[in-house]
């Protein structure tokens, strides 16, 4: 990918980035890009949604960061490599405050997030940078403003680059279109959220001995639980696959069909096989809120999972199946961890567990990330 060009694979133009109802509009069940589907608004007499000017164009300096499908090897691995490079930094062992001095990252932020933001913010501020912290409760889209607006207004502020983390797959794309500035996919829907990937792929490496060419070939990856609703899955596939590690994905055939195994990565449903195989598991949350709920509104809707003890039973990380993992294999986990659910607690704060690890390193990656984004030398 070149300074100039945008993410060889985005999602469809129609991609509705909308604030829409609290579902994802209806997207491809593999790879989590938007169908085709009308635009709709908070309310009938109003979209808050609008697609971008066919006719506007925008020359660029620098490169947006949407997705990790279709990104080269090399250009993954030269992400990686400078991420490696910033750990020190993240955590507050070197000094990198002058890389950014003197400009702002606008943080737009229209759905919920603890990691992703907090480390977007600590990047930057790292980095020398300061922030232009955004909500979608606090904001104008309550009003019924656009998302392309909101950007666009806070691109005129004076941001340089723009993390954009929606509910809405194709959000960040639809947003790259007419800015200026990069933009950073900080999670959109159900298609992808690089960043997770890369500092996943990094603490797998880390952990793994392969940090020093990022070559992860020979080793095997479960990736198990809500694959089909999970943008991290996607963005992980992508990258892992790309770096040479064979994906299995696990989970009940509604959460990972077998559908899934057209991005690259083998699928299964029985945990109980796969576990002695691999050398590390990414446990993934059931996301509830994706797969919508009752009419009554009174809890989850029952085609997802057949219950929760259920799943449990099935597809936890409990401390016996942990113990059927190979000696060096890792647990990873993107978070938020539903303790109890899909991992018991001696494993999310056991040995094997490299989950704070992961956060740590999200702040290395979101700061090589942003320095890539906006053409800053290595």
């Amino acid at each position: 990918m070149s300074p100039r060009t945008r993410d060889p694979s985005p999602p469809r133009s129609d991609a509705p980035a909308t604030d829409a109802p609290p579902t994802d509009s209806p997207t491809d069940h593999a790879t989590g890009a938007p169908k085709a589907s009308p635009v709709s608004g908070q309310g009938a007499a109003s979209s808050s949604v609008k697609a971008p000017d066919p006719t506007r164009t925008v020359a660029k300096s620098s490169r947006d960061l949407l997705a990790l499908r279709g990104m080269g090897t090399a250009e993954l691995k030269e992400l990686l490599s400078r991420s490696r490079a910033m750990i020190p930094a993240a955590m507050g062992r070197a000094d990198q405050s002058h890389i950014l001095r003197g400009r702002a990252i606008g943080l737009l932020f229209f759905e919920d997030s603890t990691r992703t933001r907090l480390s977007f913010t600590m990047a930057a501020q790292r980095l020398g940078a300061t922030t232009l912290d955004l909500a979608s409760g606090g904001s104008s889209v309550s009003k019924g403003e656009t998302l392309i607006d909101t950007a666009l207004n806070v691109e005129a502020i004076g941001a340089a680059a723009l993390v954009v983390r929606a509910k809405q797959s194709g959000a960040a794309h639809q947003i790259a279109q007419p800015a200026k500035v990069p933009v950073l996919n900080g999670g959109d829907g159900r298609h992808e959220h690089p960043t997770q990937a890369l500092l996943d792929a990094l603490t797998i490496a880390e952990s793994l001995g392969r940090s020093a060419a990022f070559d992860l070939k020979g080793l095997t990856i479960a990736i198990v639980g809500d694959v089909v609703s999970s943008r991290v899955a996607r963005s992980n596939i992508a990258a892992l696959t790309a770096l040479g590690a064979q994906v299995v994905a696990v989970g009940p055939p509604t959460l990972a069909p077998k559908s899934m195994a057209s991005l690259g990565c083998k699928v299964e449903h029985n945990l109980d096989q796969v576990l002695p195989t691999v050398d590390a598991v990414m446990m993934l949350r059931v996301q509830f809120e994706r797969h919508g709920t009752e009419e009554s509104g009174a809890g989850p809707k029952a085609s997802s999972i057949v219950s929760v003890r259920a799943y449990r039973d099935g597809y936890a990380l409990t401390s016996a199946r942990a113990s059927m993992l190979k000696p060096h294999a890792v647990v990873l986990h993107p978070g938020p961890i539903n303790r109890g659910l899909e991992m018991d607690q001696d494993v999310a704060d056991g040995p094997r567990s490299a989950v704070l690890r992961q956060v740590t390193h999200g702040v290395a990656v979101r700061m090589a990330s942003l320095c890539w984004c906006l053409g800053v030398p290595a």
